[in-house]
């Protein structure tokens, strides 16, 4: 008969093996970063910037503004766009417990984006007070609030008597995508030629247009939903059990299912707003984390944040560098490396599509 500590051996070699996981991604995030500020359109490079600093000489006006206000603000962006989207597709999976559910794929990500849109085409008919109010916040706010209604309709069409449907889910995702996806043209006809120009780049999803304002309208959000994100790790593992065993191992599930609802709409609202529409992050981060060091969310959830930036920062160097001195918008490029990934994961699971 198997012993109590030949039951939890196996569960301690996983966790370790997540924590190795955790510093060796940890390392690649850093070695991405390098990476991410040595390479770009100019061919300023991060070493020669450092090896005049160490010989005393002074940058140069351009070498500054390539660091400062053109490389530094489009990693730090990177960064919460890839762990905010890995985040959010881990706490998707995690709620309705099937490895398919995502904020793109459900149609999140394209309300999120009309959200944006809204704000972008129609913002100058707001009261001044408003605008002045929300200052560079009105559109992550405006994307929070499309995806968090959303998320929240999304889950109360797809669960009833307490069981989550997953094809029911997927369809009423593809649903709300495609009314997404009319009501963002309805706009994009109204936009002006600057807007049309604007919102056209956008929708391919692009961290060109980053800055310092955009990484500082986004930071609050994404760090407040990632943070509560965090702490779903055990109830999230409960719920795997099912939603009767995680209450009566403790867990609180109707509030956890509120903090993982905010948190995803937080999170992918604000991503959405400053980058446009990156897929396949969400969904293909922590399947692949998951094949590597188990389902456990506690070390799933920051690793999907180290993970998801580190792709995202990677997507970004090879979306500038292909065909430079252009630039090729990075949805396409995690479209190029994602959809295979998805097809694959799609295979695997047919069961679980066909519940």
């Amino acid at each position: 008969m198997a012993t109590l500590a030949d039951t939890a051996a196996p569960s301690r070699d996983r966790f370790a093996r997540a924590r190795t996981l955790h510093w060796l991604l940890a390392g690649a995030l850093i070695l991405a970063s390098i990476t991410s500020l040595q390479v770009g359109a100019t061919d300023v490079t991060l070493s020669a910037m450092l090896s005049k600093l160490a010989q005393g000489e002074a940058l140069s006006h351009m070498e500054r503004v390539v660091l400062i206000d053109i490389r530094l603000p489009r990693l730090a962006m990177g960064v919460l766009v890839g762990g905010a989207l890995a985040v959010s597709g881990t706490v998707m999976q995690g709620l309705f417990r099937n490895p398919l559910a995502d904020p793109g794929i459900v149609g999140i990500s394209m309300t999120a984006g009309l959200g944006a849109i809204v704000s972008i085409v129609l913002g100058g008919l707001l009261p001044v007070w408003i605008t002045g109010l929300t200052g560079n916040y009105l559109t992550p706010i405006a994307a929070f609030l499309f995806a968090l209604g959303t998320t929240i309709l999304l889950y109360r069409v797809s669960t009833r008597h307490g069981r989550t449907s997953v094809a029911t889910m997927l369809l009423a995702g593809i649903a709300l995508g495609a009314l997404s996806g009319a009501a963002s043209g309805v706009l994009v006809y109204m936009a002006d030629d600057q807007q049309l120009r604007d919102l056209t780049f956008w929708q391919m999803g692009s961290l060109a247009g980053a800055s310092w304002a955009k990484v500082l309208a986004a930071t609050p959000l994404i760090t407040l939903a990632i943070g509560a994100a965090m702490m779903l790790g055990r109830g999230l593992n409960g719920l795997a059990l099912g939603e009767a065993t995680a209450a009566h191992i403790g867990s609180d599930v109707q509030r956890m299912k509120s903090i993982a609802v905010l948190s995803v709409a937080g999170a992918t609202g604000a991503a959405v707003a400053v980058s446009g529409g990156i897929g396949f992050v969400g969904i293909v981060v922590p399947h692949l984390l998951r094949l590597a060091s188990g389902p456990d969310h506690r070390t799933l959830l920051p690793n999907a944040a180290l993970l998801g930036a580190t792709l995202l920062i990677l997507a970004d160097v090879i979306a500038r560098v292909i065909i430079a001195p252009a630039e090729l918008p990075i949805g396409i490029v995690t479209a190029i490396l994602g959809a295979p990934v998805f097809l694959w994961i799609l295979l695997t699971r047919r069961g679980l599509v066909e519940q």
